[in-house]
């Protein structure tokens, strides 16, 4: 089973598409296996500051496994619309929102249920997906980002990131609007990219630090990023000067936290999740540690765990291993590559 990537741009397994949901003009990627037929389908929902070619190493991989595969690009990155707030609602860009636009997706392709996959953001969406819509989603998987059920009390960012996780540090300059500043042309968005994903100057600091967020002062001196070569950086830079990074593609998401909560309260009752559901931890991930997946199974009755050596980009730096803990849960839900199509 081959674990290469899709050809992001001319990959003839994955058309490019774009549908109209809730009112926004969504771009998606989307996959049949050879021949049309396919035993279910799988939607893969990418986080910050990726886009849908973010899952470039698992879509090849799960076309050969049989499946159909759908990738969007999330509200405001790529060729998805990014809705200006304001004159907007932040609410655009909040999980609820998310999640009906993934139910209205799954209902243009024709799809009465699915298998639900995220990283970064788009565990938290994945995870508030089956809890809005569980008569959709009958799986579910996220790799690095642990559950977060809804709670009664209201945390400011700056509040967990004072007492609690001092690591989420970044997501409180990314709602300040100071990034935005600065990043704002293909080159400076090009510097932005090679930090976000693990550049170092010539001198080996970082451009981008969990407790601090992006270096303002170093980044424009990074150097390229392991995590992406010149074909796949050249393709992001593109797709996010679609929009520039004005209250973003990306950076609205941080600004969703009161947002999230009060849609969230509908949930306080349905804090289990009862699907089966694989979680993946990403061993050396320095912004979602381990620790904080303890006491999943509470949440989770019927929850497997996973993990890998890897940083918080672990579907691109170990691709392989990610890979095979999807397949081998898959098999074991009647899923896998032994099942017929």
């Amino acid at each position: 089973m081959s674990s290469k990537p899709i050809d992001i741009i001319s990959d003839t397994r994955v058309q490019h598409r774009t549908s109209t949901l809730n009112n926004h003009n969504y771009h998606y990627l989307y996959g049949e296996p050879v021949g049309g037929r396919f035993k279910a389908t799988v939607f893969l929902i990418h986080g910050w500051p990726d886009i849908s070619a973010g899952w470039r190493y698992q879509i090849s991989f799960l076309l050969d496994m049989g499946f159909r595969v759908v990738a969007p690009d999330m509200m405001g990155y790529g060729g998805t619309d990014a809705p200006e707030v304001p004159p907007n609602d932040v609410s655009l860009y909040s999980y609820e929102r998310a999640a009906h636009d993934i139910a209205e997706l799954a209902k243009t392709i024709g799809a009465k249920q699915i298998v639900l996959g995220g990283h970064d953001w788009g565990g938290m969406v994945v995870y508030r997906a089956a809890q809005f819509h569980p008569e959709l989603v009958t799986h579910l998987f996220a790799v690095c980002t642990p559950y977060m059920p809804p709670t009664e009390r209201y945390l400011s960012i700056e509040d967990l990131t004072n007492k609690f996780l001092p690591e989420f540090g970044y997501q409180i300059q990314l709602a300040s609007g100071e990034v935005e500043k600065h990043v704002k042309d293909e080159r400076s968005i090009r510097q932005f990219l090679r930090s976000t994903y693990g550049g170092r100057t010539p001198s080996g600091e970082v451009g981008f630090e969990p407790r601090m967020g992006l270096n303002l002062q170093n980044y424009h001196s990074v150097g390229e990023s392991k995590l992406m070569n010149d074909k796949v950086l050249a393709y992001y830079v593109n797709e996010y000067s679609r929009h520039g990074i004005h209250g973003p593609p990306s950076v609205n998401w941080y600004r969703t936290r009161k947002v999230n909560w009060q849609r969230d309260r509908a949930l306080l009752d349905k804090k289990t999740i009862s699907i089966p559901t694989l979680f993946i931890q990403a061993n050396y991930d320095n912004v979602l540690k381990p620790e904080m997946s303890k006491g999943m199974e509470k949440y989770f009755p019927k929850l497997t765990r996973g993990e890998v050596k890897a940083s918080h980009w672990a579907l691109t730096q170990k691709p392989e291993e990610v890979n095979a803990i999807i397949a081998k849960w898959l098999d074991k839900q009647g899923l896998g590559i032994r099942s017929s199509l």
